[in-house]
């Protein structure tokens, strides 16, 4: 799921894990900015991008592969259904992967919360979900004034308080694990983010909730 960091670091991190570049079946791109891209043309995977940002990449990546946005598709025995999502990118998209009878729900960029996107994120598994910033860093925090206004925006990134509010309506008894993604160096502290997402959680002794880390290898999951 996209490949923003550099190709060394990724095959250093795959390795990390016993698994090697030739091993990965696909990569699903969510959006075009760079720090989910940087990485694609030189993978040599098929990658898979929204049919509508084709023009970007046909120079680029080798082994392209399109989406619709309204549509599912299968890789594998995984079906994959992505779904648009409010971001400043041409058609930015979340993504379900649902594969033996369980559900994968991945959302990283995302400026507001719409019904389409919990409807999608109903009954998941695994949810990875951005807990950006917090607010009141962010408003005191050294951006400039209008990169805070981007941020804040219903096309920006979402904010602990209102990423909290998402995972509360998802909540069940087989959500296993809820990663915390994307969070800013400058206006968030995993500290805030976990606070947050933990105040919605309450005793929900199920489900872990796990930050993700910007330079460390995160653990495998297994369902």
């Amino acid at each position: 799921m996209d490949a923003g960091i550099s190709p060394k670091q990724i095959v250093i991190r795959l390795k990390a894990l016993g698994v090697q570049m030739s091993d990965i079946d696909a990569v699903l791109i969510t959006h075009e900015h760079t720090d989910h891209i940087a990485a694609l043309p030189f993978l040599g995977v098929p990658v898979y991008v929204a049919s509508t940002t084709t023009s970007l990449w046909k120079d680029r990546v080798q082994n392209l592969k399109e989406f619709d946005t309204s549509s599912t598709f299968c890789i594998n025995d995984a079906l994959i259904t992505p779904f648009p999502i409010p971001h400043d990118a041409i058609d930015p998209v979340g993504f379900t992967i649902q594969t033996d009878h369980r559900k994968v729900g991945v959302v990283t960029d995302i400026g507001s919360v719409t019904a389409l996107v919990r409807e999608r994120l109903k009954g998941v598994n695994v949810l990875i979900l951005e807990f950006n910033h917090d607010e009141e860093m962010l408003t005191y925090g050294p951006y400039p004034w209008d990169l805070k206004q981007r941020i804040k925006s219903r096309l920006g990134h979402l904010s602990n308080g209102d990423a909290a509010v998402l995972l509360e309506g998802l909540i069940h008894d087989d959500l296993r694990y809820v990663v915390l993604a994307h969070l800013s160096e400058s206006n968030n502290t995993p500290k805030k983010a976990l606070e947050a997402a933990s105040s919605v959680i309450g005793e929900a002794g199920h489900t872990r909730l796990i930050v993700a880390q910007r330079r460390i290898l995160g653990e495998v999951l297994t369902l």
